[in-house]
């Protein structure tokens, strides 16, 4: 007869201990959002404090949630680049709301694995529910079915491999790509301002980074559609098979549109798959004046955005949009014997995509979409494209600075022009660039066009306001003046 050995601690924290600790945490992250902007807006720490500032070895014996939450406070919250911030204008602003906190606690309450519907049918139901949800706010056609995964750089390589899987007679799916000398060089085809995620999409699919084209772009830093008919085109005659082609709606850096329907006619003529990256503007699509500016992306085979970039969802939920879901499932489908269940006619969310293990992130998406109502989502984006629109007027009129990029939605890319070479405004900008840092009340990032290097400023998250944006103005022009 075996015996279990003896334990003096088994199952979880008492449930009492747990209630404490849960009322503890919400009153910390109710604190900490009402009193964020109390924060340098980036990390004020040097490598390695936070790691030092802790033991080396993991803990032998339980410790209170009591200790552990104070060390939070004392450690960890202090220690971080805060984009909660109103102050964080850097990169894309994002912002964990408090519906989208609350659902992202209960998810990982409920700790649910949704790869099969049975495993999950209420997490699997509502996300199926919640992707409807948004294709209908951003005026998709039916058509389209929407997946959730984590980040854009995930649905783009999903939607390249379904691209790749689409090619006729060279079943990539079984037979892969090594050792076979008869499969053509399959080309891609993006913007030279297409994110970094496209190129390392072609990278792990094994297609050749030498294989993806960088088309030039306009003076709006769109791409130039001539000379994507020209890269197919000689491509074609050298004996390569193009098979995708990646318009950006909403670039990293300028957050330009590239012409989409345009691409849309060389996609179809030349019948290879075309996925639009939207993952920052595509959640401007809410309001219809913004949708607009993305017309021609309905004609897309795949279409992606992220709600945790701008639609107040915590990070991660990335939204990929497929038109033939079918073909996407056979491109990823794989049952095997443990996995197979009786039911018919339901969705198992793990046939769409690399991953089995699923999160509930649908919970947070539904809870933010019905915290706020469209008509709030829409206020909010409307509100910060205007507070962008409006700095992008200060910069104009200020002397010894320029607007460098067209300002379709809340993203403003700048840089003073004192006088003296290119070199010596580009160092000028750096020192405007960590002045306005270092002052820990806003946070810019940077990018280079044209071979300059350029301010951006964006606005994004649900606190900032328009004294946030002139607060940012002012120490902006007060660094120019002091380098």
């Amino acid at each position: 007869m075996s015996t279990l050995p003896s334990a003096p601690h088994v199952g979880d924290i008492p449930p009492a201990e747990f209630r404490a600790a849960m009322h503890r945490a919400a009153d910390l992250a109710a604190d900490y959002l009402e009193h964020v902007g109390e924060y340098p807006v980036l990390a004020r720490t040097e490598p390695g404090a936070v790691r030092a500032a802790l033991p080396a070895a993991p803990p032998e014996r339980a410790e209170p949630m009591e200790a552990i939450l104070a060390d939070y406070k004392r450690i960890v919250e202090p220690n971080l680049t805060h984009w909660n911030h109103p102050g964080f204008m850097a990169y894309f602003g994002i912002t964990g709301s408090g519906p989208g906190i609350v659902g992202e606690t209960l998810a990982a309450a409920l700790n649910v694995n949704a790869m099969l519907w049975r495993t999950s049918p209420a997490a699997t139901e509502l996300e199926e529910l919640v992707t409807d949800w948004m294709r209908q706010l951003v005026g998709l056609p039916e058509p389209f079915r929407g997946h959730i995964n984590d980040t854009a750089s995930v649905s783009s390589f999903i939607a390249l491999a379904v691209a790749r899987h689409r090619v006729p007679g060279l079943n990539i799916r079984a037979k892969g790509l090594a050792g076979r000398p008869e499969v053509p060089g399959l080309t891609v085809y993006c913007s030279d301002q297409a994110h970094s995620s496209i190129d390392k999409a072609v990278i792990a699919l094994g297609l050749g980074h030498e294989n993806l084209r960088k088309i030039p772009v306009d003076d709006a830093f769109r791409m130039d559609v001539a000379s994507l008919d020209a890269a197919i085109a000689a491509d074609r005659a050298a004996g390569r098979l193009p098979i995708a082609v990646v318009a950006t709606a909403g670039t990293t850096s300028t957050t330009s549109v590239d012409p989409l329907p345009a691409i849309a006619d060389v996609a179809r003529r030349e019948g290879i798959w075309l996925h639009v990256d939207a993952a920052y503007a595509g959640n401007a699509a809410v309001c219809p004046e913004y949708r607009a500016l993305l017309q021609g992306w309905e004609r897309a085979d795949s279409i992606v955005f992220n709600p945790h970039k701008w639609l107040f969802t915590p990070v991660d939920c990335s939204l990929l949009y497929v038109r033939d879901v079918e073909l996407l499932r056979s491109a990823f489908s794989l049952v095997p014997e443990y996995l197979r269940t009786p039911e018919t006619g339901v969705t198992n969310l793990m046939d769409y995509g690399i991953q089995l293990g699923r999160r509930f992130r649908a919970l947070k998406l539904w809870m933010v979409i019905r915290g706020f109502g469209a008509e709030g989502i829409r206020e909010r984006i409307r509100l910060h494209c205007a507070l962008g629109r409006e700095f992008a007027e200060w910069v104009a009129r200020e002397p010894g600075f320029e607007v460098v990029a067209p300002v379709p939605f809340s993203t403003v890319c700048f840089r003073a022009t004192p006088r003296g070479s290119p070199e010596s405004q580009d160092a000028a900008n750096e020192r405007i660039l960590a002045r306005v840092n270092d002052s820990g009340r806003v946070f810019l990032s940077h990018t280079q066009l044209r071979g300059r290097l350029v301010l951006r400023l964006t606005v994004g998250n649900l606190r900032t306001t328009r004294e946030h944006v002139e607060r940012a103005w002012a120490l902006i022009r007060e660094a120019a003046s002091a380098s």
